[in-house]
């Protein structure tokens, strides 16, 4: 017997969701075939079964929080050579009874509350069919069946409080008698199985109050990534009759909108707290002539696209000056660890995208010794996974300094929030003509604040204002990049 368990997640990310299981007990299984995913705060994570035979238990079921190495399922091995006996009909019953207990609610939870109960005691139940919600103070816990049978006692009633690892109900399971069909019963037509939708779909649906997404998986199932596509691309709400405004204190306007925040949306928001919070923040800004960067991809955009097969954008300048100002300005490419301080002799570059769902930060490994050609083809490529809500956990860990433009948004001016444990983020703006006196005559300049927050606990205030010097020099001056000035 094998088992298989959760596998690393990945930096501070301690717990996941089971999201889909795509095998059921008794299917065969090769090795490194996809078994079921598992659904964190920013990503979804497939699970391969680590060796080739049968689908013996699943001891997650789908909607359960699971921890980093937590059990999911067992599989017995298959022997060299031989050849999976054939079922034969049962003609007795091998019902038994199976406790419904609480599933694990994640790290440091111990009580959960019943939200709803989807099945009623004499109710049959499929296997991984869903019997209940329980609801802590950070997810929605779906509590699905183990196995098929018939829920046979129920110990709680919805708002009640549970603790972890409690009795929920018991359900009557086994394999009902068969017998062979009538001849009407043979003739009849077999009804068709309703197509059970992926729960990481479902719970963003839900959470995104959208109904009628077109499913590009099995049988026309819906996915998580076709939801991604509806919130990307919504299709016009047709209008709705509002129901009269309440005379009591508490009633809600019409004209507003109460929408439960995503998992990502709410990790988001802790995080950027977290770094508020710890981080001796501060923020300093300078200015930037874009002339000579604009000029020189103007001159060789259309070479550099017929040669390199991707466009020659401003961010590789950027991820390039940044990566000469770093090797000066070590400290700003470190991080705290306890009581000590950790410099990096490399240079992984976060690079911060808008997705529907929220923020995201990919990242470029090594982007220190990539040329213009290769970052701008890692910022295209990462960029549109991003979008499409397919980056892994591992395309988001390892950063060692981050550059958001909220340039692309019309922003002219902001203070980025560190992105923890990096001590510093490049804040790029809005391109802007402006008055500037050069030589002292007054010239027509295309002008960028740029923004640099660094974490004074480690970057004084000489190193941060040097390296956004540095950076501002670079791109001044892009001769200077080409020869490691």
């Amino acid at each position: 017997m094998t088992n298989v368990k959760v596998p690393t997640l990945g930096e501070s990310v301690t717990e996941a969701t089971v999201a889909t299981w795509f095998k059921a007990v008794g299917d065969s299984v090769a090795a490194d075939e996809m078994l079921c995913e598992l659904e964190t705060d920013k990503v979804t994570v497939e699970v391969a079964a680590p060796v080739a035979g049968t689908l013996a238990e699943i001891v997650a079921p789908e909607g359960t929080t699971v921890g980093v190495d937590a059990l999911l399922a067992n599989i017995t091995e298959a022997a060299a050579g031989a050849v999976p006996p054939t079922a034969e009909p049962s003609t007795t019953s091998t019902a038994k009874t199976v406790d419904i207990m609480v599933p694990t609610l994640g790290e440091s939870v111990t009580e959960a509350t019943v939200a709803g109960l989807t099945k009623a005691v004499g109710d049959s139940v499929a296997q991984d069919e869903v019997i209940m919600e329980l609801e802590t103070d950070k997810v929605t816990v779906e509590v699905t069946a183990t196995a098929s049978g018939t829920l046979a006692a129920l110990d709680v009633a919805e708002g009640d409080t549970v603790s972890a690892g409690a009795k929920l109900g018991a359900l009557s399971a086994g394999t009902p008698p068969t017998s062979a069909p009538t001849p009407a019963a043979a003739a009849a037509p077999a009804p068709t199985a309703a197509v059970k939708n992926a729960p990481s779909a479902e719970k963003l649906m839900a959470e995104n109050n959208i109904t009628n997404v077109a499913g590009t998986g099995r049988d026309g199932r819906v996915m998580k990534g076709d939801v991604l596509a509806a919130i990307a691309n919504p299709a016009p709400a047709p209008a709705v009759a509002q129901p009269p405004r309440s005379g009591g204190p508490r009633a809600e306007d019409p004209r507003e909108e109460r929408i439960k925040m995503t998992r990502l949306r709410q990790t988001i928001a802790r995080r950027l707290k977290e770094s508020q919070n710890t981080a001796a923040m501060l923020t300093t800004y300078n200015e930037v002539d874009m002339t000579e960067v604009m000029a020189l991809r103007t001159e060789y955009k259309d070479l550099f696209l017929k040669k390199h097969g991707v466009k020659l954008g401003f961010m590789s300048f950027f991820t390039k000056a940044c990566c000469h100002a770093l090797k000066e300005i070590p400290e700003v490419n470190a991080e705290i660890d306890g009581d000590e301080v950790v410099y990096k002799n490399f240079v992984n570059m976060g690079v911060a995208a808008g997705t529907p769902t929220g923020l995201v930060v990919p990242v470029i490994n090594d982007a220190d010794q990539m040329s213009f050609a290769d970052i701008e083809k890692a910022i295209a490529e990462k960029g549109a996974r991003a979008r499409d809500g397919k980056l892994g956990m591992a395309e988001m860990q390892g950063g060692t300094f981050t550059i958001s433009n909220g340039g692309v948004y019309g922003s002219l001016m902001s203070s980025p929030i560190l992105n923890p444990p990096q001590s510093g983020i490049l804040g790029m703006h809005a391109i802007q003509k402006r008055a500037m006196v050069v030589n002292d005559e007054i010239v027509i300049r295309p002008m960028m604040y740029l923004a640099l927050s660094y974490d004074h606990r480690i970057v004084d205030g000489k190193g941060a204002v040097t390296f956004l010097v540095r950076v501002k020099e670079a791109l001044e001056d892009p001769r200077r990049l080409l020869m490691d000035l």
